[in-house]
């Protein structure tokens, strides 16, 4: 888990569009946005992007950072540009829409939603959840553990639409079958990575599912599921065996249910993420 924790945040500057703090940038990228001075201006040590159009103004930049190999894994899926200091469950109104592939490179939030699917005894208590091993050839994290279901919410989706979505593509499960869901917490993901800076909402949410229920993926983002007894799956968080985003959430959801044997190192692990 300490890859939830790596952050330094003298390596880049704030980033506003229209008047509002949205992202931040990295140092070492100035000189190669310095193509775009119409655009692009530093102001009282920030970055500020100038366009009556700048959802225009960022897909022009976007396709010239891609060329430069700045942006990574491109996935022709618009992502919502927010203000920062929007709440978590509501974010605020949209200021204007990047690729998805970029939204690192900007240190934009993004949103994600995420379900534990668990099975419970006859009391309730969940005895064992199900893990996705995703596929070999994801851009992101391929091979690594995560959630049963789990993905990026598009700019024109709601998370519960997202998850009711992955819900399908991911395991195969009915629309029906995943308004069983019921949500947990808003969990912020605040990190450095390879293509930028993450800094996601997880919109975590529980799915029991009957003993004898298996999901089947649709669209060949995963490779195969596994019904992992709790500890297990705990022990996998806690490791480097889970993606980031899913282990926060499946610990998570262990303190939640009271299932975590260390409650105060778990809490812990939360908080510095």
């Amino acid at each position: 888990m300490q890859r939830a924790q790596q952050r330094n945040e003298q390596a880049r500057l704030p980033f506003f569009i229209a008047g509002q703090p949205v992202g931040s940038v990295a140092r070492q990228h100035l000189p190669a946005l310095a193509r775009w001075p119409a655009w692009l201006k530093l102001q009282e040590g920030a970055l500020v992007l100038h366009s009556d159009n700048p959802t225009a103004a960022l897909a022009q930049i976007n396709t010239a950072l891609r060329e430069q190999g700045l942006v990574r894994g491109w996935r022709d899926e618009s992502y919502a540009i927010v203000s920062l200091e929007s709440g978590r469950s509501e974010p605020g109104p949209v200021l204007a829409r990047t690729e998805r592939a970029a939204a690192r490179f900007w240190g934009t939030l993004t949103l994600g939603a995420h379900a534990n699917g668990f099975v419970a005894d006859a009391a309730g208590t969940p005895t064992h959840l199900w893990v996705a091993r995703r596929s070999l050839s994801k851009a992101t994290d391929p091979g690594l553990l995560d959630n049963l279901v789990g993905g990026g919410v598009p700019f024109d989706q709601t998370p519960w639409q997202t998850l009711v979505r992955e819900g399908w593509e991911e395991a195969g499960l009915q629309p029906e079958e995943m308004a069983a869901a019921r949500k947990g917490r808003v969990i912020r993901l605040h990190r450095d990575v390879d293509e930028g800076l993450q800094l996601e909402d997880l919109h975590s949410h529980d799915l029991q599912l009957p003993a004898g229920r298996v999901p089947v993926n649709q669209d060949g983002e995963v490779a195969g599921f596994a019904c992992l007894p709790v500890q297990q799956a705990l022990a996998c968080a806690a490791s480097d065996q889970m993606t980031v985003d899913a282990a926060l959430v499946v610990l998570d959801f262990a303190l939640r249910h009271r299932l975590c044997a260390a409650p105060a190192q778990a809490l812990q692990l939360m908080r510095s993420a």
